[in-house]
């Protein structure tokens, strides 16, 4: 495939160097310093855009491939009010489309036992559920995109819960998330059910980015030739 690389911060070039060796092709990177390259010119070099920008910028970018029928795989976070927005645009131009706030197989794998869990614990109402998430300080939202997922992952399966909330907000029906943003650590994501009798935990700790580059890069050639949404789920098979 050839690809257009939308963001050149850490993922980008993780992402560049595993499509390399997989024998893609990087045919345009745009960044914030070049971003009237993302043109019809350049698009029509490309088979699939993989976009990590920011939340500010993330919905133009899409948009701009979308126009020039060119299939996305985005996982920018933080900009997910405008989701709806995005797919119906890929509708209207017949192209292709997976967003996740989380490319990684080891934390597609922890969303299924998050909900699994979850819809056993529904079953004991002594058990309080909250999440912790911590990533590097370049991170620009917090929550974390993940941690919501997981929280909306609970939300399906366990009635006591409606939405998610900070974790200094004191509401009741929800989950509350405490966010770190420290040092240069690439990701943790922990599960906490706990009890006056007991503490049970499911944890994802990222060891480094290259788990999220090839699973953004499998997802793009999962896409490629195909019309419609994705998720990742599509893309394992789950």
């Amino acid at each position: 495939m050839n690809i257009a690389l939308i963001g050149y911060g850490r993922m980008g070039h993780e992402i560049e160097d595993i499509a390399v060796k997989r024998g893609h092709a990087i045919k345009l990177i745009v960044d914030q310093d070049n971003t009237d390259d993302l043109n019809r010119t350049n698009l029509k070099k490309v088979d699939v855009a993989i976009e990590f920008s920011s939340p500010g910028a993330a919905l133009k970018n899409i948009v701009k491939c979308f126009t020039f029928k060119v299939p996305v795989v985005s996982g920018t976070t933080g900009w997910l009010e405008d989701y709806d927005t995005a797919v119906g645009i890929c509708k209207k131009n017949k192209t292709s489309f997976i967003h996740s706030s989380n490319f990684s197989i080891g934390v597609r794998l922890l969303f299924i036992l998050n909900a699994e869990l979850a819809k056993q614990m529904a079953r004991f109402s002594e058990y309080k559920v909250s999440i912790e998430e911590i990533h590097h300080t370049k991170k620009l939202d917090a929550p974390s995109g993940t941690a919501i997922a997981l929280a909306t992952g609970i939300i399906e399966k366990h009635s006591d819960y409606e939405r998610w909330c900070y974790d200094y907000e004191k509401v009741n029906n929800c989950i509350p998330i405490h966010s770190v943003r420290e040092g240069t650590v690439p990701g943790t994501h922990i599960v906490t059910w706990d009890s006056e009798i007991d503490t049970i935990s499911i944890k994802h700790e990222a060891k480094n980015r290259k788990g999220l580059a090839l699973g953004a890069v499998i997802a793009a050639e999962f896409i490629y030739l195909k019309k419609g949404i994705f998720t990742m789920d599509d893309v394992m098979g789950f």
